[in-house]
């Protein structure tokens, strides 16, 4: 692969037609890295043309998620850029203008074949089980009639006029040289009858007014990339480098995933938007790793990467075409990793909102010290209310049932508990260092098991059988609180008797 030499010029240019996936998410991380990396520019265009697909709050929506994403951009439609507009509902007078040239030099024509006319040639197209492709029936009209007749006001659009003879050869920076022969490309419609420009036209004359120098683009696009190259040649421009990623399968490695199934995902706690994410407790930092791997690596091994990593160390040349998997079992991996590498603050401040979702009246202070028992216990932030929460609770209700160990009766365990609040109360503090190992010579002392003792201590205590270390989690919630807990779950179990 030719090496950049120059900065380079990259577009993310989604439509604004429903949340953010993560094909969209990969795309724009890695137009980002290139900008970065070779000291050019990210530019954030919408192509909402299609405004029957459009959906209101789409393209905020879009802003956010890349922006959660740690992912700006130098040019856009909201801080604007030498290049703009940067919508391309704003843009139809600059394409009618490009389509007006296509057919000036003949390269593209008016066609005025009405819909029930195209339906009646794609049905005996069906009969004769050949492919869908317009026949050409305006191609061959007298461009001064034509021209009349589009003046006129007569309804019509305008195709572009595929050579019909001939090979044309595009290249891929993954998939090397491909070749077509011409008849197989549709004389595709550039601009409909209501004068939008379609993605065909609007895209490649927007690349070329804002100097795009590399399309990194999904494979859905392969298709129609000859065409697409034609169009630029026709006008006589500078083609951009072309990427076309690997199409992502579902997490079994089987086909696409279906709406239906994406819907589905967030019952198990997963998603593929990226909104979804940010609320099921996921770092954009484990995100962008996580999804900076899916069709490209380093060195075959490392994993672990910040963005500023990813800025130095990502390559086109390491990209793969083949499919990738999505594994959200390594998001989870990675979420961990990344929550580990978070210092305790910023870890603190960033668990504050799950821990409020939940109804805890965070002390804040307090999230801090239980930091280092916490962080390396959990895979995704929203973990840590139910794993930590009975800190911030002004009182712990523990299920009878829980309370009583193992092969131990109810008396049996109030006994425990009876000796373990004394010897407590005993010490001059109860850190881990001084109570640790006293408790463990009280278990000796008893003749029943640690896990016996110190979990009827851990129910008590927190309320559930699984929580952050047991002496540790003692000392942050502090002596007095510990001994009333002790205490009512002595009555509580008294009671039961």
């Amino acid at each position: 692969m030719p090496e950049i030499t120059g900065p380079a010029r990259v577009r993310f240019a989604p439509s604004p037609t429903g949340h953010v996936h993560l094909g969209s998410a990969r795309t724009a991380l890695y137009d980002y890295l290139l900008a970065k990396q070779t000291g050019g520019q990210f530019i954030l265009r919408i192509e909402d043309t299609d405004r029957k697909r459009y959906v209101e709050g789409a393209e905020e929506e879009l802003m956010t998620s890349l922006r959660w994403l740690g992912i700006e951009w130098d040019e856009g439609p909201d801080i604007g850029g030498p290049y703009g507009p940067y919508r391309q509902s704003e843009r139809k007078d600059i394409y009618l203008k490009y389509a007006q040239q296509l057919v000036e030099s003949g390269h593209a024509y008016y066609c005025f074949c009405t819909p029930h006319k195209l339906e009646q040639v794609h049905q005996e197209q069906q009969q004769r089980k050949e492919s869908y492709h317009y026949d050409g029936t305006c191609r061959a009209l007298d461009p001064k009639e034509a021209a009349a007749r589009a003046a006129s006001g007569e309804p019509h659009v305008i195709r572009f006029k595929t050579p019909k003879t001939g090979t044309t050869i595009v290249k891929d920076q993954l998939r090397g040289e491909i070749a077509i022969e011409n008849s197989q490309i549709d004389d595709y419609v550039l601009v409909k009858s209501d004068g939008w420009a379609l993605y065909h036209l609007a895209a490649m004359v927007d690349d070329h007014e804002m100097k795009i120098t590399h399309v990194i683009r999904g494979s859905e696009w392969l298709p129609t990339f000859p065409l697409h190259s034609l169009i630029i040649r026709a006008f006589g421009w500078q083609e951009p480098t072309w990427v076309h990623l690997s199409v992502f399968l579902k997490p079994s490695g089987k086909g696409k995933m279906s709406k239906r199934e994406a819907t589905d995902l967030i019952k198990d706690g997963y998603s593929i938007f990226l909104k979804d994410l940010e609320g099921l407790g996921y770092l954009p930092e484990a995100v962008v790793n996580w999804v900076a791997l899916m069709g490209w690596s380093y060195d075959g091994s490392t994993e672990f990467f910040t963005m500023p990593d990813l800025v130095e160390k990502f390559s086109l040349d390491r990209l793969n075409p083949s499919p990738a998997a999505i594994n959200f079992t390594k998001l989870d991996h990675f979420n961990g990793l990344h929550i580990r590498n978070l210092d305790a603050n910023d870890l603190a401040a960033r668990l504050v909102p799950f821990f409020e979702k939940e109804g805890f009246a965070v002390d804040f202070d307090k999230l801090v010290k239980i930091i280092p028992i916490l962080q390396v216990r959990i895979a995704t932030l929203d973990e840590a209310p139910q794993m930590a929460g009975f800190f911030f609770k002004d009182e712990v209700k523990p299920e009878l049932e829980d309370l009583i160990a193992k092969g131990l009766t109810a008396a049996e365990s109030a006994a425990i508990a009876e000796r373990c609040l004394q010897e407590l109360c005993a010490l001059d503090d109860i850190s881990p260092e001084k109570a640790e190992p006293h408790m463990r010579e009280v278990v000796e002392a008893l003749g029943y098991s640690a896990g016996q003792v110190f979990g009827i201590m851990r129910v008590a205590i927190t309320g559930q059988k699984v929580s952050p270390p047991l002496f540790e989690s003692m000392e942050i919630i502090g002596k007095d609180t510990v001994f009333k807990r002790l205490e009512k779950a002595i009555t509580q179990l008294r009671q039961a008797l």
